[in-house]
């Protein structure tokens, strides 16, 4: 039997339960995959608490990592006892095997552990484009991070330092500063949002940033927009405190010419090609030393209600993995 998270409606951890269902063989192009590790994502809260929809009744998570332990029809690219992840859809990620697309897995490298591996792609790949395609970040770019200590921040910051990046993390509360610092970050503020953009021009001798990376949403937009420069790029890319408010596009020419996107995972990751070359990139920057899968919390995955509860309330901030 397969262990298998579901939920049937939307709300707080409580609405996730753990189903026992029978194994399934492999269709064309797919595999089933016995997994050892899931990644929990700030994406699957959202999710389950119906803040990004999803049909329901459905699973959830979109990162797994283990062994292939059947193929289907036309599947050449992973065999039976290969050690692979993956950090996209199809939602279901959340059970101890699965039937997963061939073609969306990644082979795990000999260095790396199946934990590891589930707690860095999906992450690691959202930091990947944000860095190298919603803004080229380079040598000199000076950009402003929210949620440093958190399971991205903690790849983002380590990966755009180096890039070359000057980085002004901005943590939640004063407990935060240290780790933030210890990431790499040039400077670290504690979010308020009535000082944010004042202290971003002080840093920058008045400058402000090239590109601003917001995960936070409506609390933090408006600050956020004013801690740009000139055609500076505002990054929106999560909504923890709620979806931003509707914005006349006027105030982006009046707070100078500024550049705004809401980038999504699935948009630069649903060419297979350009999804493999990301993963790899990855893979490539952990080797390297230049970013680390820094696991903070494992749960059973029976526990995956309380590894919600703890993700959302801040006891446990950084990267989360649920162990079938």
């Amino acid at each position: 039997m397969v262990s298998v998270v579901r939920f049937t409606q939307t709300g707080g951890p409580e609405v996730l339960q753990v189903e026992e269902v029978g194994q399934s063989s492999p269709g064309a192009g797919e595999v089933w995959l016995e997994q050892e590790a899931i990644g929990v994502n700030f994406l699957d809260v959202t999710q389950r608490n119906g803040a990004v929809p999803v049909p329901l009744p459905n699973g959830l998570g979109l990162e797994g990592a283990g062994r292939v332990a059947a193929v289907g029809e036309g599947v050449d690219n992973v065999k039976v006892g290969d050690r692979v992840a993956y950090a996209t859809g199809p939602l279901g990620s959340y059970a101890s095997g699965r039937l997963y697309p061939a073609n969306k897995l990644v082979k795990i490298p000999d260095s790396m552990s199946c934990e590891q591996a589930a707690a860095v792609l999906f992450k690691g790949i959202t930091a990947q484009y944000l860095l190298k395609s919603t803004y080229p970040v380079g040598p000199g770019t000076v950009m402003v991070l929210y949620g440093v200590a958190g399971g991205l921040g903690e790849i983002m910051a380590p990966w755009a330092k180096h890039l070359g990046a000057f980085v002004i993390g901005v943590v939640s509360r004063e407990q935060s500063v240290a780790k933030a610092e210890a990431l790499g970050c040039d400077a670290v503020l504690v979010f308020d949002p009535h000082t944010l953009a004042a202290d971003v021009a002080r840093i920058t001798d008045g400058k402000k940033a090239d590109v601003v990376y917001d995960p936070i949403g409506r609390v933090s937009f408006e600050t956020s927009l004013d801690s740009l420069k000139p055609r500076g790029l505002m990054v929106s890319f999560g909504a923890s405190s709620g979806a931003p408010a509707p914005l006349e596009v006027s105030k982006l020419n009046a707070k100078g010419s500024l550049f705004l996107t809401r980038p999504s995972i699935v948009a630069h990751t649903t060419d297979i090609a350009e999804y493999q070359h990301r993963a790899e990139d990855v893979f490539a920057a952990v080797e390297a030393g230049i970013i680390k899968p820094l696991i903070r919390g494992r749960y059973a995955l029976s526990d995956v209600s309380k590894a919600h509860a703890d993700l959302e309330s801040g006891t446990s901030s950084g990267t989360l993995v649920l162990i079938p």
